[in-house]
């Protein structure tokens, strides 16, 4: 099992690496968004996509991965790489009024069988580090939101059909509620092949694996 984490150049990859690493048992790669080829990617079974600075058209080859690879992989998108998604799917971004910088808000899910918010309260919280989001009323028919916050701002989405996720929070934060609950879920119900996913499929009332 090969998984890939897009460094965005953000300080927050490593403990996403860190919590995902400790998840799996295993290591995991770790490439800049502009140190690897697009073809090198498709030897990963999953990807994740970091946060960072800036706008997903400034992250190297990160649009161009999503595009190429969304129909035949699972790929997670946090913070900046959520937004990534939005854009390859053609939603537009919105700059908020408000910078959220370490902010906790409280965050609701709206699609109670999304697997990331498997055996999660509806209502948690989250830590926030954003000035950007996906508008909600730009979202195409292939997205679809699956938590908001207070505000009804989309703060996690998916693919219809694809097995791709994004959520705008970062579930490696410690001011985020079940964060690493969050990552493990994506690893159990979304990424055929690991042993996580293999405990999961047994386990009573589990949800399908959605399309890979």
């Amino acid at each position: 099992m090969k998984i890939l984490v897009l460094d965005n150049y953000d300080s927050f990859t490593f403990n996403l690496v860190q919590y995902i690493q400790e998840i799996l048992g295993q290591k995991v790669d770790v490439r800049r968004n502009d140190a690897i080829a697009l073809d090198a990617v498709a030897g990963y079974n999953a990807i994740i996509l970091s946060p960072g600075p800036g706008l997903p058209s400034e992250a190297g080859i990160m649009p161009e991965l999503i595009r190429r690879y969304a129909a035949e992989k699972a790929i997670l998108g946090v913070c900046l790489g959520h937004q990534a998604i939005g854009e390859a799917f053609g939603a537009e971004l919105e700059n908020l009024t408000q910078v959220y910088h370490g902010v906790e808000t409280p965050i609701t899910v709206t699609m109670p069988d999304e697997p990331l918010f498997m055996n999660i309260p509806e209502q948690f919280q989250a830590g926030r580090y954003h000035s950007w989001v996906v508008r909600r009323d730009s979202l195409p028919e292939s997205l679809q939101a699956t938590a908001v916050d207070s505000k009804g701002v989309i703060m996690a989405m998916r693919h219809r059909e694809y097995n791709v996720r994004g959520v705008q929070f970062h579930p490696e934060s410690i001011m985020t509620e079940f964060g690493r609950k969050m990552l493990e879920n994506f690893f159990v119900y979304c990424v055929p092949g690991t042993a996580l996913a293999a405990q999961g499929s047994m386990a009573e009332g589990s949800p399908i694996i959605l399309k890979p």
